[in-house]
């Protein structure tokens, strides 16, 4: 009515919770497994479950009908939610034909239960820790079938997914792998998980694919390669990667104009092997001397400062710079926006750290259809953080533009 405050029907007036509440003398009486909310859920399913039968057969309880059909009873039936195990009656009619929408017949989760499910597998908890938990908080007992079948649902999805149509052309792309176990064919065996990650015209990260093989090699990378290409990938810019042996030819192979940035972490890292810890220090500062040059003529000047100070001690560290010389230096083919993000892997390196520290107290997993199910799922879920774009991606943008001319499009 008009001047009228109108009062949204989700509502509940405080005189009705008051009513509710007469009796309320300790929280069991709201929380426990017979308390108020569990009461509640009970009664609101049945009367909205009353209602649809009423709407179905056209006449109320007390009222005289003139239709064949008629109510029949009443079935006993439980269900789970996302917070409780309920029993609830549902009415039937006399000639079966009452289709129930709230709960469907035959439907034993109501809507929240799955996620719910999803949310603690996607934490790395096994099956036998979700049954726990469920159990232990919520009061609900599922057998690790149940949850299997839930989990497996998911599988549709990452099909889904992994063959979904992705954009023409990702200005930077990073690759990178992680090892578990599995115990598909018997015997525990390592896994290597593949993981693309692209960074789009929006300088916004966007995760491509996850594959599995039994080792990480190039050859298996060049199959992922042809994959992103067939799914719509037809151009990069910079591709970022550890030093796998055979992985920067395998991307020319199918982006011939690519080109191939070597992590400048990992080959720190492996540098570092030769070093005994107390000199780890020196050696690292007169690495970072090298990449953090600001032109590359100043970076050729102190590997050679390096050189001479360190051959004598550890001669397999600036011949192995040496070696992979043009891929280590591509970035100083790029103004500071753009260099900065392409020097390391830290941004598919953070994907992993993720991954472990879920993964850490999982032992070998039992196939590698549940590898792929825990993978999706949590990774689902760091994505839902990349909300921002990459710092100064616009300055990054308009140096592509400068750069690449017609390969960016507009």
């Amino acid at each position: 009515m008009k001047g009228e405050i109108m009062t949204s029907h989700r509502d509940i007036k405080n005189e009705l919770l008051d009513e509710l509440l007469t009796d309320y003398g300790d929280p069991k009486d709201i929380l426990g497994k017979e308390g108020l909310l569990h009461q509640l859920q009970k009664k609101i399913v049945e009367r909205v479950l009353d209602a649809e039968l009423e709407h179905h057969l056209g006449y109320a309880v007390n009222e005289r009908s003139d239709s064949s059909n008629a109510r029949n009873g009443k079935t006993r039936k439980t269900i789970k939610t996302d917070t409780a195990q309920v029993e609830i009656e549902v009415p039937r009619d006399r000639d079966s034909s009452f289709e129930p929408q709230l709960v469907k017949k035959r439907q034993r989760r109501l809507e929240g239960f799955d996620d719910k499910v999803l949310a603690f597998y996607s934490r790395g908890l096994s099956t036998r820790e979700i049954q726990a938990a469920l159990e232990e908080v919520y009061g609900i007992e599922v057998s690790p079938t149940l949850i299997s079948n839930v989990t497996n649902a998911v599988l549709d999805e990452v099909r889904a997914w992994q063959s979904r149509p992705l954009g023409t052309v990702y200005p930077i792309l990073y690759f990178d792998a992680m090892f578990v176990k599995s115990r598909e064919d018997g015997p525990v065996k390592n896994k290597a998980v593949y993981l693309a990650l692209g960074v789009n015209l929006e300088g916004e990260k966007e995760l491509l694919g996850l594959w599995m093989s039994e080792h990480e090699g190039s050859t298996f990378w060049l199959s992922v390669f042809n994959e992103l290409k067939n799914r719509g990938v037809e151009d990069c810019f910079v591709a970022c990667v550890d030093g796998l042996k055979g992985l920067p030819e395998a991307i020319e192979t199918v982006y011939p104009r690519a080109q191939v940035q070597l992590c400048i972490v990992h080959k720190i890292r492996n540098s570092l092997k030769y070093v005994p810890w107390k000199e780890r220090k020196e050696v690292a500062k007169d690495l970072r001397a090298i990449y953090a040059a600001a032109t590359l003529t100043e970076a050729e000047q102190a590997l050679e400062t390096f050189s001479e100070r360190w051959d004598e001690h550890y001669p397999a560290i600036s011949p192995s710079w040496r070696a992979d010389w043009d891929r280590l230096t591509v970035m100083f083919d790029f103004p500071p926006a753009i260099r900065k993000v392409i020097y390391t892997t830290n941004a598919i390196e953070s994907l992993n750290y993720s991954m472990r520290k879920i993964l850490k107290n999982r032992g070998a997993f039992p196939n590698d259809a549940s590898i792929l199910k825990i993978f999706y799922l949590a990774l689902r879920n760091v994505a839902k953080r990349w909300t921002m774009p990459i710092r100064d991606w616009k300055s990054a943008l308009n140096q592509f533009v400068i750069l690449y001319g017609d390969r960016v499009p507009q």
